[in-house]
């Protein structure tokens, strides 16, 4: 089955024009046709192979939203035309004991992600949702609400689920003061979510202007980390932080802030961090922690529960045509706060 995609073919190439092969729809399978796919800074990390590895060529886009077009013979829980989404995963072993515990993004043999991974089915490579469509197996199928605004829905399948998992799995609450560190396509997910969940939330940034979108998503305050008196003043005062700065920067400051028995977690930085000073944690007991993405029945548990507090992504809508603009201004921090591809522009 051919589709039409985008795709780049070199890690210093322009993202174009290509056709895709999408297998035959099997069983188990999902044929969706995709509507909206976010813009993740991810994709543009694969796609000029920032991380090593990329096989070209690469059809970027995990974040997808579309609507079922075909289902297989043993699918009942997806009919035509519903709305779906496919997130950064579509198989895993279904074996190992992160698989059993419904942690798919950890699976032990490697989850196959939605592009960029060994096909385990069809062989070559995953392509990802810069594509007119896409076949799934079942269990990595989403439901969406069609009660949420559907263009600015797609985020949620990495920006929304990576910052809901770590408030989930450390049990943010009701009246706990939770620090979110950047405020970019991650950080404002977190602000939202944090916010729906009852925290009190305080933007912490090395930007003041920042402020009053800070709190126009829902932050009730905005701490300046380059101020030291402000700073001091907020020490030992956070239950959680949730750090979502995407390059290597200073822990220390942030360690402080936390109260005894609490945890900082990252979800940005995949790099080698700076020298981390032990008595800011052994002196209070506190911990570092990291977080990826979140299993099926994590992200699907995030997507009711955006429906049900009517949460989205702030997006900037675009043609599939102005990708590679897209991808600088990204790259400038120039997007409030995620693009999203139209894809009935390809």
């Amino acid at each position: 089955m051919k589709t039409a995609a985008y795709a780049a073919q070199s890690e210093d190439s322009d993202l174009g024009p290509i056709e895709i092969e999408r297998r035959d729809v099997q069983a188990d399978d999902v044929q969706i046709a995709i509507e909206y796919c976010g813009v993740c800074h991810s994709d543009i990390h694969t796609a000029h192979n920032d991380w090593g590895g990329t096989v070209y060529p690469v059809v970027p886009g995990h974040e997808i939203v579309g609507r079922v077009v075909k289902v297989g013979s043993n699918v009942s829980n997806f009919k035509e035309g519903q709305l779906v989404g496919v997130g950064c995963m579509v198989d895993s072993c279904q074996s190992c004991s992160a698989c059993d515990e419904d942690l798919e993004q950890y699976c032990e043999k490697g989850a196959v992600m939605t592009y960029g991974s060994d096909d385990p089915i069809s062989g070559g490579r995953t392509h990802g949702g810069y594509s007119n469509q896409i076949v799934v197996d079942q269990k990595f199928v989403l439901n969406v609400s069609e009660k949420l605004y559907t263009k600015a829905v797609a985020p949620l399948l990495c920006a929304g689920i990576t910052t809901y998992s770590p408030l989930r799995q450390w049990n943010v609450k009701k009246g706990d003061k939770v620090g979110v560190v950047g405020l970019g396509g991650l950080g404002h997910m977190g602000v939202k979510l944090a916010n729906a969940m009852g925290a009190e939330v305080v933007m912490i940034t090395t930007s003041p202007e920042k402020g009053a979108d800070a709190k126009r998503l829902g932050a009730s305050e905005v701490l300046v980390s380059k101020d030291e008196d402000a700073m001091k003043a907020q020490a030992g005062s956070f239950d959680f932080i949730l750090n979502t700065v995407p390059v290597a920067h200073d822990l220390n400051p942030y360690v402080s802030l936390l109260k005894r028995d609490a945890t900082m977690v990252l979800v940005g930085a995949l790099n080698p961090l700076p020298d981390l000073n032990g008595a800011g944690l052994i002196l209070g007991r506190k911990r570092i922690a990291g977080s990826l993405i979140g299993g099926i029945a994590e992200t699907q548990e995030m997507l009711d529960f955006c429906a049900e507090h009517d949460i989205v992504s702030d997006v900037e809508m675009i043609d599939m045509k102005d990708i590679n603009t897209a991808y600088k201004r990204v790259m400038d921090s120039d997007v409030k706060y995620r693009f999203v591809i139209d894809m009935k522009s390809l």
